[in-house]
This record gives structure tokens, C-alpha cells and sequence, in this order.
């Protein structure tokens, strides 16, 4: 099948390289600009499309996908199909519409459940114990399109968002690929809008913890938000990164920021409490709550 495949981050490549071997002449990759990166702030092309040279397919990096010379490039190509994945930009009807068999978006999570531009950390905040990946024919609407393929994943109790990520990169590749083996005999089913969740994309905000709320809760954001931005609590000498942190009971009566423990380092939250078992001040390394709560000369009855 001759396609066009729409991307941007690590999470898409598997994707690419998967309809490659499937045999698919993949006749574009369309890429996000490159972006300034690192201490040196140099330009640097996203990893799909760094793969895509690497491949030696066409690439385009449009700065426009609405105006400009590129709609016009798209419909020039007589695609059958584009597959897209984590391109992070909205097509345009005329653009859905370039390809014969127009175009699938691989999504990861099991559609109406989070629509939307996070949904591995949303799974996770919302203790979903079920996520996967699946492939919609696009309509306008954001992930509103009917569902040709769903594969399940069950969520590991200990999840996070970077574990998930990974998991689920390698599933996208296996249903995009099976999703374009059949594709033409396939009537995909609409979505039931009515059990559509929603979520949005994630912020440095996100991150942040308020020991307030329960420990079961704080625990899914700091895992949810792991690798980035990171659970993290203003201490009130600074920001401290949760790096791991696990749910323990606490005492009847606790207020919430206490320190029940510093051989664990435990804090009591508004239900429960949560042990940090590693933990990172700014500026230093990653450390054991233990040693964080020894260097920084806590004790049982003070606040964090």
C-alpha cells in the first residue's frame, strides 16, 4: 500500500519502522520542524524524522500544513492511506481527505475513553487498571473518527508513565501495521460518544503534589507524571522531586505534610500517607528518602 505516515516523537517510530518492513511504500514522512535542543539550544530534527533520513524516505517538515505548497504536495502523491501518530498538529479536511482510503490515526488508548493529547498519563491518574491502543478512520472531530482495530493492555499496578510509553510504542507498531492488512474489507464501528472521557495536555502544573490529598492519589500523579514533569512538592525551601513514593498507612489524625517517619521518610496526607523512597532536591542527585531526610535534618513531627 502506498502511504504517507504523519509523526513526530520517539513514541511514533516503532510505528515507522514497522510499515517498512510490512512492505508498505511509505511515500512521505511528515515531521514537525526541528526544534532548538539542549544546553546549546541547536537546532535538532524530531526523532521521526531523524529516523526517516536514517531510512532515506522523503521527508517533509512543513512549518504550514493548512496553506502553503503542502496540501497541494499531499494530494500529488496518490496515496492510498496515511497513517498518523503523535504528529501534534490538527489536519485539515482537505488534508484527511488526500488519500484514497483517507487517513488512521493510531491512538493510545482504547477509544471514547481519553480523547485526547495525554492519554497515558490520564490512565494512570484515573487508576485504570485496562489502556490500549487503537486505530481510527479521522474525522474532523478530535478522535471522534469510528475505530477500525483495539488491542488491550493491562496496566501494572506500579505503572509509570514511561513504562506505559514504552509498552504501548511497541503495541501501536503491531495494530497500525494490522490495522493497513486489511483495511480496504474493513467497515470500522462509531465511536459511542456518550462514553467519550477527555483529557488534555500535561503541564509543568501537573506535577506539582499537595499532600491534602489522599495518598492513593498522590501516588498515581507522581507515577503519572514520571518521566516528565515529575511529581514534586514545594517544601518551602525548595522544590523536591518525588522520584518513586509508594502509599503506607498513617495514625488517625495526622495532618497532612507531617512526618511520621525519617527511617523510611513517610509523610501522612489527607488519607494516608505516602513513603518517599527516593527523592531529588534541586540541583543534586537522586537519593533515598532516608538520606534526604538525614541531610536535610528532619524529624518525626515536622512539616515538609
Amino acid at each position: 500500500m502506498r502511504i504517507a505516515f504523519f509523526g513526530t516523537p520517539d513514541f511514533a517510530v516503532p510505528t515507522l519502522d514497522a510499515l517498512v518492513a510490512a512492505g508498505h511504500e511509505v511515500a512521505l514522512v511528515v515531521a514537525q520542524p526541528d526544534r532548538p535542543a539542549g544546553r546549546g539550544q541547536r537546532l535538532t530534527p524530531p526523532p521521526v524524522a531523524a529516523r526517516a533520513a536514517a531510512l532515506g524516505l522523503p521527508l517533509a517538515q512543513p512549518v504550514a500544513i493548512k496553506t502553503g505548497v503542502f496540501p497541494e504536495q499531499l494530494e500529488g502523491l496518490a496515496l492510498d492511506a496515511a497513517v498518523v501518530l503523535a504528529y501534534g498538529r490538527i489536519l485539515t479536511r482537505r488534508l484527511l481527505d488526500a488519500p484514497r482510503l483517507g487517513c488512521i490515526n493510531v491512538h493510545g488508548s482504547l477509544l471514547p475513553r481519553w480523547r485526547g493529547a495525554a492519554p497515558i498519563q490520564a490512565a494512570i491518574l484515573a487508576g485504570d487498571t485496562v489502556t490500549g491502543v487503537c486505530t481510527q478512520q479521522m474525522a474532523e472531530g478530535l478522535d471522534t473518527g469510528p475505530v477500525h482495530l483495539a488491542r488491550e493492555l493491562a496496566i501494572d499496578p506500579r505503572e509509570t508513565a514511561g513504562s506505559l510509553h514504552d509498552r504501548l510504542m511497541v503495541l501501536a507498531a503491531e495494530v497500525a501495521v494490522a490495522t493497513l492488512d486489511g483495511l480496504e474489507g474493513r467497515v470500522p464501528v462509531p465511536q459511542d460518544d456518550a462514553q467519550a472521557t477527555w483529557c488534555t495536555k500535561i503541564s509543568k502544573d501537573d506535577g506539582v503534589v499537595r499532600w491534602s490529598d489522599p495518598a492513593d492519589a498522590i501516588d498515581r500523579r507522581v507515577r503519572a507524571m514520571t518521566p516528565w514533569p515529575g511529581g514534586q512538592v514545594d517544601t518551602g525551601a525548595g522544590w523536591l522531586k518525588l522520584k518513586a513514593v509508594h502509599p503506607v498507612e498513617a495514625p488517625p489524625g495526622a495532618a497532612p505534610g507531617t512526618i511520621l517517619s525519617v527511617d523510611p521518610l513517610v509523610v501522612a496526607c489527607g488519607e494516608g500517607a505516602l513513603a518517599l523512597d527516593t527523592v531529588q532536591a534541586a540541583g543534586r542527585k537522586p537519593v533515598s528518602g532516608r538520606d534526604f531526610a538525614n541531610g536535610a535534618h528532619l524529624s518525626v513531627g515536622g512539616v515538609l
